[in-house]
């Protein structure tokens, strides 16, 4: 299995044009990011979780042209707003693209991209096939996806888990009965906008205690806002065992 992290940062706390902050005038290009998406090679089958803005960026730069399906942890527009660009794995590989999100997602993506599903349909346009999960596991492709059922303040959001991998972005609570399926990972993707505290995100404290409790061999954090400060420094303080992700990152299980 390899993961690959497409994206790690966000559009919480993202500031303006012109701002002079250390992390915007980095060099490191760890500290260039953009919005997060993880794509998934498992048993040779190929997956993405979000298509945020920057989706068709991230599919070039990382060379990928094979897409299985597409996976949405929520229906913020950070993470869906790049699904349209799903139309070039359509022509690549001549069949629709199976897209999975809670009732709550599929909803909003009709509401989005009314012109995918009208009933005349110019040529060209993206072609899916929605398919409605729930807090059970899935198959894909002979692939087992266990949702993971979390809040993102008041919004329920699903992370996933597949096979000794787990990927959790936008959270900020994870009840006691989701942990008990984020036990025994070999890496974890976790969500720790800042180090302040805040009303829908993890704050880095919050992640560190999270990750104490869940105990995987290997923890990442991703969506990062910049102010969580400069990658090179704020590794200093972690453990040997949590990094901060960044964009383009891959990781073998």
């Amino acid at each position: 299995m390899l993961v690959t992290l497409l994206g790690t940062g966000t559009s919480s706390g993202v500031p303006l044009i012109g701002c002079s902050c250390e992390v915007c005038r980095s060099l490191d290009y760890r500290d260039k990011r953009l919005r997060v998406s993880v794509y998934l090679e498992v048993n040779g089958h190929h997956f993405v979780i979000d298509t945020g803005p920057d989706f068709r960026q991230q599919i070039l730069q990382e060379g990928i042209d094979q897409l299985d399906a597409v996976i949405f942890t929520h229906q913020h527009k950070d993470h869906t707003a790049g699904l349209d660009d799903v139309r070039a794995f359509n022509f690549l590989q001549q069949r629709d693209m199976p897209v999975y999100g809670r009732a709550e997602v599929l909803e909003q993506l009709h509401r989005e991209f009314e012109y995918v599903f009208a009933e005349h349909r110019y040529p060209g346009i993206p072609r899916l096939q929605l398919h409605e999960i729930t807090n059970m596991p899935f198959e894909v492709k002979g692939v087992t996806f266990v949702p993971i059922d979390v809040l993102h303040h008041k919004l329920p959001v699903f992370g996933f888990r597949v096979e000794n991998f787990a990927y959790l972005t936008d959270v900020n609570h994870i009840p006691e009965s989701e942990q008990a399926k984020l036990k025994g990972l070999d890496i974890l993707v976790l969500g720790a906008l800042q180090r302040d505290q805040h009303i829908s995100h993890y704050s880095l404290d919050q992640a560190l205690n999270m990750v104490e409790r869940l105990q995987p061999k290997m923890t990442y954090f991703t969506h990062l806002s910049h102010k969580m400060g400069k990658h090179s420094e704020v590794e200093k303080e972690l453990p040997p065992t949590i990094r901060l992700g960044y964009d383009g990152l891959r990781l073998k299980l």
